[in-house]
């Protein structure tokens, strides 16, 4: 009852309207009785007795007949058109509210949570919560309806009617029953939907791996395996379903036999007449219909609580990140980007253990306009960093300052428009070059294509059948992975951020393409006033040697930071690790050109 009074107090005057449509149908049925019985003693009867009767007759019965029959109609028509319009209206209500959640909450909370969770909690938990909708209103028109024709049968007739109503106790005793039955089956059927999206959906986002390690066959198994436990379940609500509906409407239908009986003996004694006991009867008829309507609002009622727990789960989540009033709108260059004293940790999958710091008290800054290089064995905490720098992430101690403003007092949307990340997993949209790089922005062609000059992607962008306008696939699949990185280059570039930040994002292109790359940008920005400050991810030596300055990472620690060759002189750990880059580039470079000597 709590989640359908949400929707009432959602949608008060399309449902308004949609009761008084019901309301008018089960007025209208009623009053069909109240003319079937009026036609069988004013008409039927006498046309018996005399043998003949007058067209007026059978026109008024014909006028009355139609007449509630389109009144009908018209009940229908409204009950359905806005019981399926406040359906639909609340399903994408809740829809773009568990998606805006998505959007507030931070990368932190989506770890936890996989990704074909979140779908079912879109699409498949949002439906099942506003199921109930369609039939809910012709439930409570049908309640006027059985209330009206209840207080009918008792005027008619009180013997009739005490005989008739011992059908509502047994109908009650049933639908509890039914409700206990089917509630836990309907629950294991929503959980198993979710599972079964999200074992599909890591099926196809690890298509890849799934193909290469030949798991086709293990995929299957393991897919066909939740799909036959959901078909089981739902197997199961069906079964119990079908077992109950029939029996709740079979009462109404004993009711009238029941009616039938004990009216004829009273027509017999004289106690009713005719045209009372075909109302009468008729009228017990109609039960069938609120007992039907309310059991297909109860049979859903499961289904929509389980999926009303799922999304609220979602939406009363917690872990969103807040909001200043601050701006980061300053023109020319930024003053310098500060890291003070950080700590981060990601949050533990176990709820009862504490994430392990990533990083620990990180401090830096670095001017305007200067090129700053991160550097560090794997798990040292690069890639947090630079979620940090971008305030895709929180650090839970310290702080992150561009133009002497904490990133967590910046209004919202204010860090995208001056900073840009290009992180390690490249993500191109099925749409065109053009739609790639402007996502939205309203920039001339020039724009775009200066970007992609400053990313070195102009030359096979050029070459492409469509140029700009050609499609490049889901996730860029028609181009190869440097291709694909230099796309997601251009895109920041495009927007000219005054802090560019780079994980590890060209490290699918060649050396020297690389090294073009990087020169280019740092020409263009010391060529404006507005020059950004680029903090990049690095692993090649001679990438690295382009940065102004270094920042050495271990352990989450800062343990240096300066020049690239100062670092090489004094920090043993640093040179090891930089040598040790160079020589396994050095043995991949070898290895790549054995095999196109060999083809």
């Amino acid at each position: 009852m709590g989640v359908l009074w949400v929707a009432v107090k959602a949608e008060p005057r399309i449902f308004t309207l949609s009761v008084l449509g019901s309301a008018l149908y089960a007025a209208m049925t009623v009053a069909t009785a109240q003319v079937l019985g009026w036609a069988t003693e004013e008409v039927v009867l006498p046309a018996f007795e005399s043998g003949d009767t007058t067209a007026g007759a059978l026109a008024g019965v014909a006028v009355a007949i139609v007449g509630v029959a389109l009144l009908k109609a018209i009940g229908v028509a409204a009950r359905r058109f806005y019981a399926g319009l406040m359906q639909y209206r609340l399903q994408a209500e809740y829809r773009r509210a568990v998606t805006r959640q998505y959007l507030r909450l931070p990368l932190a909370w989506h770890h936890r949570h996989p990704t074909g969770q979140l779908l079912s909690n879109a699409n498949a938990d949002v439906e099942a919560v506003w199921a109930p909708i369609a039939p809910l209103p012709m439930a409570v028109g049908v309640l006027f309806m059985l209330l009206i024709a209840a207080v009918s049968i008792m005027v008619t007739d009180l013997v009739v009617a005490g005989v008739g109503f011992l059908v509502f106790p047994a109908i009650a005793l049933i639908n509890v029953v039914y409700q206990r039955r089917l509630a836990p089956v309907a629950t294991r059927a929503q959980q198993l939907r979710a599972e079964v999206s999200e074992v599909a959906h890591e099926s196809f986002e690890g298509g890849l791996v799934v193909k290469t390690l030949g798991r086709e066959e293990s995929e299957t198994e393991r897919f066909t395996e939740r799909a036959e436990a959901l078909r089981d379940a739902n197997v199961a609500v069906g079964r119990i379903r079908g077992l109950f509906d029939p029996v709740l409407e079979a009462l109404p239908n004993l009711g009238v036999l029941a009616v039938l009986l004990i009216g004829s003996l009273r027509l017999e004694s004289g106690a009713m007449s005719p045209g009372d006991l075909v109302n009468v009867a008729y009228l017990f008829t109609l039960l069938s219909w609120p007992v039907r309507a309310l059991g297909w609002v109860l049979g859903e009622v499961p289904r929509s609580v389980v999926g009303w727990e799922r999304v609220r789960g979602v939406l009363d989540a917690t872990g969103s990140l807040p909001f200043g009033d601050g701006s980061l709108d300053g023109k020319g260059r930024a003053t310098p980007l500060e890291v003070r004293e950080v700590r981060f940790a990601y949050e533990s999958m176990d709820d009862d253990a504490a994430g392990r710091d990533v990083l620990h008290d990180a401090t830096f800054a670095a001017s305007p306009g200067r090129t700053i290089a991160v550097v560090g064995p794997t798990g040292s905490g690069k890639s947090t960093l630079t979620s940090l720098l971008v305030r895709l992430v929180d650090p839970a101690r310290g702080a992150v300052l561009l133009d002497g403003v904490d990133l967590r007092d910046v209004r919202r949307g204010g860090v995208a428009e001056t900073a840009a990340l290009v992180p390690q997993q490249t993500f191109l949209f099925d749409d065109t070059v053009r739609g790639n790089v402007t996502l939205g922005l309203d920039v001339p062609d020039e724009r775009v294509w200066e970007a992609l000059r400053l990313a070195q992607a102009d030359g096979f962008v050029a070459a492409l059948g469509d140029g700009l306008d050609t499609r490049v696939g889901e996730r860029g699949a028609t181009l190869s992975g440097g291709q694909r990185q230099r796309l997601a280059l251009a895109r920041a570039l495009v927007r000219r951020p005054r802090l560019l930040v780079l994980d590890d994002a060209t490290s699918a292109v060649d050396p020297q393409v690389e090294a073009r790359i990087l020169r280019s940008i740092r020409e263009a920005q010391s060529g404006e006033a507005g020059g950004a400050t680029v903090v990049v991810v690095a692993y090649r030596k001679a990438t690295i040697a382009l940065a102004d300055e270094v920042v050495y990472l271990e352990h989450g620690r800062v343990l240096d930071r300066g020049a690239h060759a100062d670092l090489l002189e004094r920090s043993e750990g640093y040179r090891n690790l930089v040598n040790a880059y160079e020589r396994a580039e050095t043995e991949r470079e070898t290895v790549e050109g054995g095999e196109e000597a060999l083809a």
